[in-house]
């Protein structure tokens, strides 16, 4: 029989991440290799010092390679990764340093703009780094002259991978291993914001100076009817337009085209970065007073006060001849551009549900 729910909730569960698995088998793997050793747990450093005991799901040889392997837990994040099995396999080398080898389901980058040239296996260098001194480490202790060739997997990764921003980004074949801290915070959405950072940078480093922010597919659609923009060009936002404007502070590409649905563009047009209901919520009092500001009526404005949502809210001012799209597009305009460079043109574009334009602003 399954547990009642907890009146109380929780405190959510942090977990490890790719990059934390990955360093956790190599370093099982090439401690197989080195003392014969066979380990069914094995204890990793994250890039901050704490210490953390990883399971294994196996530890083996394989003629001259030694492979391990841990389920990834992303704790109560919601990560597409959540228990995939990460392995590696370990080779010695002669020759000192360690050699990254993609293996099945861990991508390749193919585009420039990333922070790994074009040819490398998608593994970040936090992981490198770890993988990299946890492995020097067990030679300097087992004496050991050489190096080490890593070849990382993840079980899956490649159909995994289509969940993700990777094959936007160049990154063909699998995921990406990941990691800054080693931890996952749940709900920190940190993975996704660093992929949209990562949409912008190759982006622009191949030269594309018209980019359009999606909240959404209707809203990516909307941009391809309109502009024809390429994949590349459409960087896929959800909720955090916050990362998007912040990040054209570092990268300004000269034009920027936001789209969202127009519940989503009234709270940007309100000043909020974080566009889920979870932080931010429509003021429909708001919408009214804007609405005031275009000519509404009183009976009008409190119509929409009274609405149910802001669909039926903009469903009340288009059948009075006020353009409230329009007018919560020119509002969000005006925030946006008073986080972006002077340099950046933005606009602004607010669908309704099927992706039909409801509202734009600084469309030349």
């Amino acid at each position: 029989m399954r547990e009642e729910t907890r009146e109380q909730p929780a405190p959510l569960r942090s977990g490890l991440t790719t990059g934390s698995c990955a360093t956790a088998t190599s370093l099982a793997a090439a401690k197989l290799l080195l003392t014969g050793q066979r380990d069914d747990a094995v204890a990793i450093t994250l890039p901050k010092g704490k210490v953390v005991q990883m399971r294994l799901e196996f530890c083996r040889l394989l003629g001259e390679r030694a492979e391990a392997g841990t389920l990834k837990d992303a704790g109560d994040d919601p990560d597409v990764t959540h228990g995939a099995l990460v392995y590696s396999q370990v080779r010695l080398l002669s020759e000192p340093g360690i050699r990254f080898v993609a293996g099945s389901g861990v991508g390749t980058v193919t585009r420039p703009g990333l922070v790994l040239a074009v040819g490398e296996p998608a593994i970040n260098p936090v992981p490198r780094r770890m993988i990299g001194e946890h492995l020097q480490r067990l030679a300097d202790e087992c004496g050991h002259p050489g190096g080490f060739e890593v070849t990382v997997s993840v079980q899956g990764g490649e159909q995994l991978a289509l969940k993700t921003m990777n094959p936007r980004l160049g990154i063909l074949g699998g995921l990406s291993i990941l990691g800054t801290s080693g931890i996952v915070r749940p709900f920190s959405c940190a993975a996704y914001i660093a992929s949209i950072h990562q949409g912008i940078d190759v982006a622009h480093t191949n030269g594309y100076t018209h980019i359009a922010a999606c909240t959404g597919n209707a809203s990516e659609d909307t941009m391809r009817r309109v502009y024809g923009l390429p994949e590349i060009a459409l960087i896929e936002m959800g909720d955090f337009v916050g990362a998007v404007l912040k990040h054209l502070r570092k990268v300004p590409v000269p034009r920027l085209t936001l789209c969202g649905g127009f519940g989503k563009i009234s709270k940007l047009a309100a000043g909020h970065m974080d566009l889920h209901s979870r932080h931010s919520s429509i003021d429909l009092p708001q919408l009214a007073g804007w609405a005031a500001d275009i000519g509404a009526d009183a009976a009008l404005q409190a119509a929409i006060i009274g609405a149910n949502t802001s669909q039926q809210a903009l469903a009340l001012a288009h059948a009075a001849g006020i353009a409230l799209g329009d007018a919560v597009c020119t509002h969000a305009l005006a925030f946006a551009r008073s986080v972006v460079p002077t340099q950046v043109q933005v606009e602004v574009f607010a669908i309704d549900r099927q992706g039909g334009i409801v509202g734009k602003a600084g469309v030349q």
